[in-house]
This record gives C-alpha cells, structure tokens and sequence, in this order.
C-alpha cells in the first residue's frame, strides 16, 4: 500500500480538530453536497444527485448519532435531523427540487447558527481574566 502524503494530512487535520471545527467542518461538507445535489438535478446528472442526496444523508445520521442527549437542546436537534434526512430521501427518490430548495436554507441557517456560536465561545475565552497569581 502507498503511503498518500495529502491523505496522511488530511487525516492528521481532521484529528488535531476541536469538536466545534469538526462540526463546521461536516455542515461545510453538507452544505457542499446540497448544492451539489441541486446543480445535479438541474443538469438532469441523477447519478451525481443520489450520490450528493446519499451523501448529505449519511452527513445528517452522523450528526445526530454524536449528540449528546444530557442537553435539552440535543432532543430539538434528533427531530431536525431526522426531518432534514426524511426530506432529503424524498429529494432523492422524487427528484424532488421544491423539497431541496427548502430544505438548503434551513440547514445553512443551522451552519450559520453554529458557526455563530463557535465565534462567541471563542471571544468569552478571551475576554475571561487570567487567573490571579496566588500569594
């Protein structure tokens, strides 16, 4: 077996990753694959849909397989999860565009959410005082 350099990196990027990186990191990936699933469907490439649908699916059961349900908001997240996964079988088995162009900007909007939520932990750590030298 070839030892792939760029593959070696990939895999070393992905595990020095914190927990929120991952996760902007998979909703990059998912959003990536609604669009396109989109473009395939416009250009009528239905190997390449199912494949981004299938993609964005197995995307979707991850992130809903890795929640914590300590949280309460992990119980909201199980039923977006599985709405967007229902909603992108139909867009596979339907060839269903009106259900995708519905379903992408709620999911973005998710990103974004996230995204959001990344950058204002980031600024509380920061603005948190060092600890005091004890005496």
């Amino acid at each position: 077996m070839e030892n792939n350099p760029i593959q070696h990196y990939k895999e070393q990027s992905v595990s020095t990753m914190t927990p929120s990186e991952l996760l902007l990191l998979l909703y990059d990936e998912l959003v990536k694959n609604l669009l396109r699933c989109g473009l395939a469907l416009d250009k009528q490439e239905y190997e390449l849909m199912e494949a981004s649908a299938d993609k964005c699916i197995e995307i979707l059961r991850y992130l809903d397989d890795t929640l914590d349900d300590q949280y309460p908001i992990s119980r909201e997240l199980h039923k977006l999860y599985d709405y967007f996964g229902y909603q992108m079988a139909r867009v596979k088995i339907g060839r269903n565009k009106k259900v995708l162009d519905e379903v992408r900007p709620m999911i973005s909007d998710l990103r974004e959410t996230f995204r959001q939520a990344e950058k204002n932990c980031a600024e509380e750590g920061e603005k948190k005082p060092a600890a005091a030298p004890a005496e």
